[in-house]
């Protein structure tokens, strides 16, 4: 991580009304560029909220968004996409009717077969961005050690696989930032396993910045460089996961719910 560089996500004071209930109420915190940062709380934290806020998809009544020095507070999806945000969510957003290699290769922004005038026109360039991408989709599957299953519809695959097929489609808008939704819902133990590799793996390797909101601690545990725990809308307490797990109003917001009694 370079000290000297922004963070690559700044949250400052971020509220979000929904009636008369403040979903996020003046939250803020740093996520440093090459970290794996866990954002943690109880039902209800307002983890979703904040998250559907970053990634653009609500806008705040108040506060900012930074992406890597940036204000992009209130940005739309397609832009936050276009500037390196990729948002996962807890249900798979796969296209069931086509396959896992298709899946992958529809994400890549701007292609020239998308206009139908330019793929009368261009059909040469539209072959060789297919090219391009179909290899750099034969990548990720080789990656994710997916495939076995490159031509079998999407819908078709266990709810494990469809994490990976998501984390798939992420790697193809060669992101800055991940914000992975709760990326171990449903996924069973071995495939659990190969997922936590795999995101380890495109932190160190490819250089993603990530943020996981998730439920299973063990997986923020062995994950995460930091924990950012929320509780009613607020940032509660931010450190390394054992430090976050000694912190009282932790264990009280949690009320000895799923909070591990030992992560050092």
């Amino acid at each position: 991580m370079d000290a000297s560089r922004p963070p690559m996500l700044a949250v400052e004071s971020l509220v979000r009304h929904f009636g008369g209930i403040r979903a996020v109420d003046g939250a803020s915190f740093h996520i440093p560029v090459g970290s794996i940062t866990g954002l943690i709380g109880p039902n209800g934290a307002g983890k979703s909220t904040l998250f559907g806020i970053v990634a653009g998809f609500i806008r705040p009544d108040a506060g900012a968004v930074q992406l890597d020095g940036v204000d992009v507070t209130g940005l739309a999806p397609h832009r936050l996409f276009a500037r390196g945000l990729v948002r996962t969510f807890q249900i798979p957003a796969t296209f069931d009717r086509m396959t896992v290699r298709d899946n992958l290769m529809v994400v890549p922004a701007g292609q020239t077969g998308e206009h139908v005038l330019r793929a009368w026109l261009q059909w040469g360039r539209v072959r060789r961005e297919d090219v391009a991408i179909g290899a750099q989709a034969d990548d990720v599957l080789a990656f994710l050690n997916l495939r076995l299953v490159a031509n079998e519809y999407a819908g078709n695959l266990s709810g494990g696989q469809k994490k990976l097929l998501e984390l798939g489609r992420t790697m193809m808008a060669e992101p800055r930032l991940v914000l992975l939704d709760e990326p171990g819902a449903g996924v069973n133990p071995t495939l659990m396993k190969s997922l936590r590799e795999h995101i380890r793996r495109l932190n160190v390797e490819r250089g993603y910045t990530v943020c996981i909101v998730e439920h299973d601690m063990d997986l923020i545990a062995s994950l995460c460089d930091q924990v950012i725990v929320m509780a009613e809308g607020r940032v509660l307490t931010r450190g390394t996961m054992a430090e976050v797990c000694r912190d009282e109003r932790v264990r009280a917001a949690y009320l000895g719910g799923s909070m591990p009694d030992d992560a050092s």
